[in-house]
């Protein structure tokens, strides 16, 4: 499958909402098939979307099951602004811990200490990493 395509103006303005935005929806299906929405902090790195999660989630248990997931970013309170991403996820297990990313760490610093966390004692409950290949691009 070709990549997304983020030369478009669609496609880099999607390409920018990855970069800035603060909260992404993780669509992921339970064994019996019910869409289980999430909304999660995340990160763009290397044409991939890091997503870190406590274990033995909903959402691990639905990428174990399957891993075709969606990503969605909120749309403006009028319904525009729509971006949907088709991916498949991989669980790639504790490494690289979010206190090792710097952009998780520059994006995600205030809140993570707002939570009452140090970004390691973060680390250490948010140990499972799931990254995300994007590979189909829809909205408006």
């Amino acid at each position: 499958m070709p990549p997304i395509d983020f030369t478009t103006e669609f496609g880099q303005r999607a390409l920018k909402r990855l970069q800035d935005e603060q909260v992404i929806w993780l669509s992921t299906t339970s064994p019996n098939g019910t869409p289980q929405p999430s909304p999660v902090w995340f990160v763009w790195k290397d044409d991939r979307v890091l997503i870190y999660s406590q274990p033995d989630t909903p959402k691990i248990r639905g990428i174990q099951h399957n891993p075709h997931v969606a990503l969605n970013l909120n749309a403006t309170s009028s319904g525009d602004d729509v971006v949907i991403f088709g991916g498949t996820a991989e669980i790639l297990g504790t490494e690289p811990s979010s206190d090792k990313i710097a952009g998780y760490q520059a994006k995600y610093a205030s809140s993570i200490s707002g939570l009452g966390y140090t970004p390691e004692r973060f680390s250490a409950d948010y140990s499972v990493v799931i990254q995300v290949t994007p590979e189909k691009l829809r909205g408006f």
